[in-house]
């Protein structure tokens, strides 16, 4: 009867695992079918003409990657000091359990929830205007539990026989730390930046409040008032507005590029998880 049980929990498990690739195949192939004549080598390296109805997505593609880029910059030092305090500084499971509990509170915040408080404090009471070191903030913030749990589980994975070697050789706490755990961690902070980049990528409430106009921004030059294209926000005006088949076309492509883009900062970080499971198995 058990393993009559154990084989039908793995079917399922396999059959919703190939359901859900079904899904993202099939989401992959309509945006491709959908926006195949506009997607060209001149459609990344151009700007946009015409309110979306021609040229590329140059300026959109490279606010996202400054916006993610500053996120990860935000996130990144932060995460560590949060890990750190959490498994090596902190005094008694419990308080590493409250820990542990706080960051997924964090993680369930709505996205818009945190766009708003970027308007607020960035927007109003800073004076930024709209800002993408204020759009990049907010989305470093919205990923920070992302970041921060993953590095947990992988310095929670290090063999205790390591912090047990460095502290019979007379190493002191700081020592320990960055000879043995913050190498040791490496690979769960990489995996769980790039998944959150991967999520912050695709967000488009906390940039819309605080950072991104649609049109009549570069690169930029300073702080304030300072805002940047990006793609989902591209994508959502256009999916709202938009009544020319040509910019229909181009909306489709742009989407593409966009989830290609999420895929491939994906797909970066399982190396890393892979090998931080591998480690811990071995270790």
């Amino acid at each position: 009867m058990r393993r009559w049980l154990d084989r039908c929990f793995w079917g399922l498990t396999g059959l919703a695992a190939l359901l859900a690739c079904a899904l993202l195949l099939g989401i992959v192939a309509f945006l491709l079918h959908r926006g195949l004549p506009a997607l060209s080598w001149s459609f990344l390296v151009q700007d946009t003409v015409g309110a979306g109805s021609g040229g590329g997505i140059l300026y959109q593609l490279l606010g996202t990657v400054i916006l993610i880029a500053t996120a990860f910059a935000t996130a990144a030092p932060l995460a560590v000091a949060l890990a750190l305090a959490a498994t090596v500084y902190a005094r008694g499971k419990g308080t590493r359990r409250r820990f542990e509990v706080a960051l997924y509170a964090l993680n369930g915040l709505p996205s818009i929830v945190l766009g708003i408080v970027g308007l607020i404090v960035f927007g109003k009471l800073l004076g930024w205007g709209k800002s993408w070191l204020a759009g990049g903030l907010i989305l470093g913030w919205m990923i920070l539990p992302t970041v921060t749990i993953a590095l947990l589980e992988r310095i929670q994975a290090i063999p205790r026989r390591y912090f047990e070697a460095a502290a019979a050789l007379g190493l002191p706490r700081g020592r320990i730390v960055r000879s043995v755990v913050l190498p040791q961690s490496l690979g769960g902070l990489i995996s769980g930046s790039l998944l959150g980049l991967a999520r912050a990528a695709g967000e488009t409430a906390p940039i819309l409040f605080t950072a991104a106009v649609f049109s009549g921004a570069t690169l930029p030059s300073g702080i304030r008032d300072n805002p940047v294209l990006a793609l989902p926000y591209h994508i959502f005006v256009l999916a709202q507005d938009t009544l020319d088949p040509e910019a229909g076309t181009r909306l489709w492509a742009a989407a593409f590029v966009l989830l290609a883009l999420v895929l491939l900062l994906g797909l970066a970080a399982l190396p890393a998880r892979l090998a931080a499971h591998e480690e811990a198995r071995h270790g």
